[in-house]
């Protein structure tokens, strides 16, 4: 005879000369309850809880809209520049500034520098490695002036644009740099610069197999003299990444602008149309960041979340999402800023603090970031802060720019410069 207890299967009845005893059934319940208790505790080691937002923060009552309908193509331009003008721009700090309030929300709160909590997490310090990923930010132009903007982008910075003689020097560090295996263009609106499709048809005519990254808004493919972008991106082979920070229209529209939403619905419908996020088309990936000062939900779920209202409302199909921590740097800097969340913005990064998104690589370390000046930088966020990449026997006045590079193999091994906001890249579930 056998019966159960506590999951486990015991030989014997409860009674009977033969059977157990009550002293030794209680004693085998015991083990068998602690048994369970440590199997259960050590299961859940390694699946840390992070303080991340819930999926059902985004939802909204969408409007039923008509798949076939599309805003006319006409500039958002001068509605973004109406918005500008209204007060939708504050004035920003030097990255001096910006730096200095970092550090004393970390310090009011009596909170550890990153360096320590690297090295205290056992990831530290951070060098960069072989080289795989060219990043190069060819302007600062855009048909858009998002709150959120860590570049602070609008079509006011007509002149903050890459020259030739730059983007052709990137070409060349491209040439002698095979372990790069990524070009990634971002802005501002990179398709609206002129050194755009030069860069393009060069690299793709250099190296067949490069990975080409277009950093896309969507709606500039609605800007008049910008159709022919989707096909020409076919055309060159180039993949698309594209910034849709909620499926609703309110929420969109209060991050990125008026009339936001739909040219962004028209673009993503425009790309689905020439074989973008299809099977056995280009790649179509989109990236969520926070509307506030809170950390993104689980990317699992909210690409399930996203790939079944952008379809079921709009017929819009794409690849992947990927979340992205909002970066407590430039306009999201201020956004905290002016309401007093900064303190606890960083509070709450450094609580969040993930030890693995280092193991797993953070984009500093294989990603050499270019700006429009041609001046290299770790990443983009320290682009935007200008900690300059610091090169030892290399001296040039301004700091490094790609005309001191022949390769981007000499940046190895070369400390990554950090600050306070390098917690917003390895919170939770990561940002790189």
């Amino acid at each position: 005879e056998c019966f159960f207890l506590g999951g486990f299967l015991i030989p014997g009845s409860m009674g009977g000369s033969k059977g157990l005893d009550t002293q030794r059934v209680l004693q085998l319940g015991a083990a068998a309850v602690l048994i369970g208790c440590t199997l259960y505790f050590l299961r859940s080691q390694g699946k840390r809880k992070f303080e991340q937002a819930d999926v059902s923060i985004l939802d909204a009552p969408l409007p039923r809209a008509n798949r076939k309908k599309r805003p006319v193509p006409t500039s958002l331009i001068p509605e973004t520049m109406e918005d500008v003008e209204n007060g939708g721009l504050a004035t920003m700090p030097t990255p001096e500034e910006e730096l200095a309030s970092r550090e004393q929300s970390l310090s009011s709160k009596k909170l550890p520098p990153f360096t320590a909590t690297l090295n205290k997490g056992g990831v530290g310090p951070l060098k960069r490695r072989e080289a795989k990923i060219l990043q190069l930010n060819i302007g600062l132009y855009c048909n858009q002036a998002c709150t959120h903007c860590h570049v602070e982008s609008s079509p006011l910075k007509v002149k903050e644009q890459m020259s030739l003689e730059v983007a052709e020097q990137c070409l060349e560090l491209l040439r002698n740099s095979p372990s790069v295996h990524t070009l990634d263009l971002t802005g501002g609106a990179p398709e609206m610069n002129k050194a755009f499709k030069l860069l393009v048809t060069k690299a793709r005519a250099m190296r067949p197999d490069l990975k080409i990254i277009d950093r896309c808004n969507l709606t500039v493919l609605r800007e008049p003299g910008f159709e022919d972008i989707p096909d020409f991106l076919v055309k060159e082979k180039v993949d698309i990444i594209a910034s849709l920070p909620c499926y609703s229209e309110s929420n969109v529209d209060k991050q990125r602008g008026r009339h936001v939403f739909e040219r962004s619905i028209a673009g993503l419908q425009i790309l689905n149309e020439v074989g973008f996020g299809k099977p056995g088309g280009r790649v179509l990936d989109l990236v969520y960041n926070p509307l506030g000062a809170f950390l993104p939900p689980d990317q699992v779920k909210l690409e399930k979340a996203y790939k079944g209202k952008l379809f079921d409302d709009f017929g819009v199909v794409f690849s992947n999402l990927y979340c992205i921590t909002n970066m407590p740097i430039k306009r999201f800097w201020e956004f905290l800023h002016k309401r007093d969340e900064l303190d606890s913005y960083m509070d709450l990064l450094v609580r969040n603090f993930n030890p693995d998104t280092v193991k797993q690589g953070l984009m500093c370390q294989d990603t050499v970031s270019i700006s429009w000046e041609g001046k290299v930088y770790d990443c983009d966020f320290n682009q935007q802060l200008d900690l300059i990449l610091q090169l030892k026997g290399k001296t040039q006045p301004g700091g490094l720019d790609v005309f001191g590079l022949t390769s981007l193999s000499e940046l190895q091994d070369v400390a990554i410069r950090t600050k306070p906001h390098c917690y917003g890249c390895t919170a939770g579930q990561g940002s790189s």
